[in-house]
């Protein structure tokens, strides 16, 4: 592949979607448009085009199967009469289904110029290609996903087929040899297939029988210029890369990039996997404790629970086509610039998950579709494994637009603007979706108090509180995935006397985002608590720790002597009360937090912020997963503080506004270097070549990059101060 994805897309309207198939010579694009009406959510429409490459041989043969399921209660049937030489024309399913009404999907034949391979062989006779295969099967519920092996066999069957009639010498062509059978009868799957020569051009289309009419042709190509002008013209409003990136190539890569990650919200249902034991040792209280937690995982209480739903933005459609918690605050950043009420719904949808306690599981593998392409092992979530809690960054988002009184006035020009933002129209909807979030958001805030306390008292630490400190559970020798860093350099050996710099400090951005919530919904008696509980964070995180010698932040654990001792390993977790938002302009620590991230031979790469410092013995060890490697959702938060330290009155105003506009810079301009040499968004970048690396086509947090293209331009009149 020479790249896929969305180049455009709008959740609410449809858009254009294209994989370049180097290995098969051919561009595939579809143009998918919603066409509102009816009582059952409307009608949509998809043109499919194949166009070939510009190495393709002149001759290019191509195959394209579709497929329609139905699943729980419904019918679907094809509407032709059978016919075993297959179809000419319009191929059409009826159907009907609980919340669908009836409805039918017409797949049509295209154009006049559409070409089909001639013919070459005598099979061509009782199967042509100028025509519309189709082959129905009744498939069990749970199998349904599994359409990929029930085409290979059924396909199998055909091509023994040929070969015990025709032999080995006299087979036909790849073409006609590749095809499924036409058997039309009752079943809740039907399989589609169309063989071309050359481009090619048909439709798909979903009318609702309940909508004012059927969608035709002619509608989905009206529909489908609307909506890409639409989607221009909106994203121009909203998104607009400015300068220095306020030119056409950079255009068409944000447009890219934001809509990979909007056309990466799913619907996802289904079982979880589940350890409910609370097993003594998942307390992680003793010296060991990592092997004990491992032998209480071996035990294999889990069990499956639900099934649950969740409507979530995923990081790779290809890669991690699941919801992970800490992911998905990072992902709605950007998405609430464009769409606040689908934003807030995303939130809606995975507070509902949490259960009696406030726990959230921190990925949620729904079924076992979803199981499938993860590693057993990795399955099983845990009652007492937190994550860090991003949505809350989101939260804050709305209250700041909100307050700004930001969209107040209807976008004219876009008919489902007053539904995108309703909530900032009329701001007291929003807080009424605060208020009814609120009573979830403070037990979800306090589970995490209860499960990652860090223990202060027992130690003689010295701290402003007794009772904030954190430390995350799940911790293993050389992993806390729990904390999103997974691999991030830690004390050794692991000590149930730790406290963690990163988890205080997302518990600090929480805290306040708790009291800002607090604050707008009038629950006044809780701001004076949450006041209470962030400023003993804050004073804590420099009581528990700042490092005097180092001049930065660490976490702390406890030595063989029963003492407390720092564990420095600078990177990303040195930096983390900076990245959540806890040190303000006038900071005394935050000329030597700048310090760190400006030096090249701790932080500062030409391709972003390394995740380790270049300094540390661990600098690019074992999995190298966070230990070198430039992130996007980290270099995010750097560059968001650093424009607000730059956009503020205080001591280091100038030099932040040097490493703002330099690093935003840097951070574009290699994404989007990689983005067209390979044709992807990647998981991470090397920071010593730029090279993307890890998954490729991960649009969730990578398009972050969106929203940085999209800040001011402060760059004028900076100084270099690196």
């Amino acid at each position: 592949m020479a790249g896929y994805g969305w180049d455009e897309y709008d959740v609410r309207q449809g858009g254009r979607q294209t994989i370049h198939d180097a290995g098969n010579k051919l561009d595939l694009t579809t143009e998918f448009v919603k066409f509102p009406g009816g009582e059952h959510g409307g009608s949509w429409g998809v043109r499919i085009k194949g166009t070939p490459r510009e190495d393709a041989p002149a001759r290019l043969m191509s195959t394209v199967i579709f497929y329609a399921s139905m699943d729980g209660f419904g019918r679907l049937a094809v509407a032709n009469e059978p016919n075993e030489l297959g179809y000419e024309g319009t191929v059409t399913l009826n159907g009907n289904a609980n919340g669908l009404g009836d409805f039918k999907l017409d797949i049509t034949a295209g154009p006049d110029t559409n070409r089909h391979p001639p013919v070459t062989h005598e099979s061509y006779g009782s199967k042509p290609l100028d025509r519309t295969m189709v082959a129905s099967f009744e498939v069990p519920e749970e199998a349904m996903w599994q359409t990929k092996p029930l085409l290979f066999t059924h396909m199998k069957s055909q091509i023994d087929e040929y070969i015990a009639k025709y032999g080995n010498e006299n087979s036909p062509p790849p073409w006609q040899t590749f095809t499924i059978a036409n058997e039309v009868r009752d079943g809740n799957m039907h399989l589609i297939q169309k063989v071309f020569e050359g481009p090619f051009e048909f439709d798909i289309i979903y009318s609702s029988g309940s909508a004012p009419e059927p969608v035709a042709s002619e509608a989905l190509t009206s529909g489908i210029k609307k909506t890409a002008q639409s989607f221009a013209d909106r994203f121009s409003k909203l998104l607009a890369p400015k300068a220095p990136f306020n030119k056409p190539k950079y255009q068409r890569f944000a447009h890219s990039m934001f809509s990979n990650l909007i056309g990466g919200i799913g619907y996802f249902y289904g079982d979880s996997v589940v350890d409910r034991s609370y097993a003594t040792e998942y307390k992680e209280e003793n010296e060991g404790f990592w092997e004990e937690t491992a032998e209480a995982r071996s035990r294999g209480n889990q069990k499956l629970e639900g099934p649950h739903e969740l409507y979530t933005s995923v990081p790779s459609r290809p890669f991690f086509p699941r919801g992970f918690l800490w992911d998905e605050g990072f992902h709605l950043l950007p998405i609430a610039d464009w769409d606040m009420d689908l934003t807030l719904d995303i939130i809606r949808s995975w507070f509902r998950l949490m259960d009696d306690d406030g726990w959230i599981g921190r990925e949620q593998i729904l079924g076992p579709e979803a199981r499938s392409k993860v590693p057993q092992e990795f399955q099983v979530q845990y009652p007492h494994y937190a994550n860090p809690p991003t949505l809350f960054l989101v939260l804050e988002a709305l209250i700041d637009k909100v307050k700004s009184g930001s969209s107040k006035t209807p976008d004219s020009s876009d008919i489902f603007d007053s539904i995108r933002n309703i909530h900032l129209q009329q701001p007291e909807m929003a807080v009424n979706y605060l208020k009814d979030l609120y009573p979830l958001l403070k037990r979800h805030y306090f589970w995490y108090r209860k499960t990652q306390w860090g223990d202060i008292k027992s130690y003689d630490r010295e701290a402003f509180s007794t009772k904030e400190g954190y430390r995350w559970r799940g911790r293993t020798p050389d992993h806390i995935l729990t904390s999103g860093i997974d691999d991030y350099p830690r004390a050794q050996p692991p000590h149930p006397g730790e406290l963690h710099t990163d988890l205080i400090s997302w518990m600090g951005m929480m805290t306040r985002s708790m009291r800002r919530i607090a604050e707008t919904i009038g629950e006044t008696e809780d701001v004076g608590e949450f006041k209470g509980y962030e400023t003993a964070i804050i004073r804590n995180i420099d009581d528990l720790h700042w490092d005097k010698k180092e001049k930065t932040y660490c976490d702390a654990t406890i030595d063989g002597y029963e003492e407390n001792v720092h564990v420095c390993h600078k990177g990303y977790i040195s930096i983390f009360p900076f990245l959540t938002g806890l040190l303000p302009p006038d900071s005394p620590r935050l000329g030597a937090v700048l310090d760190l991230i400006s030096d090249p031979e701790e932080l500062w790469s030409d391709y972003g912020i390394r995740s380790l410092s270049k300094k540390d013995e661990l600098y690019g060890t074992k999995e190298n997963y966070w230990r070198s490697p430039v992130w996007m959702n980290i270099n995010y938060l750097i560059v968001k503080n650093l424009y607000l330290i730059a956009t503020s009155p205080g001591p280091h105003q100038a030099r932040a506004k040097t490493m703002y506009t330099k690093l935003r810079a840097n951070l574009v301009n290699n994404v989007f270097d990689q983005w067209e040499k390979t044709g992807f968004a990647w998981e991470q970048y090397n920071p010593e070549t730029g090279a993307g690396q890890r998954t490729q086509h991960f649009t969730g947090w990578t398009s972050l990059v969106v929203k940085m293209m999209h800040m001011d331009d402060l760059g004028k009149g900076a100084r270099d101060e690196l």
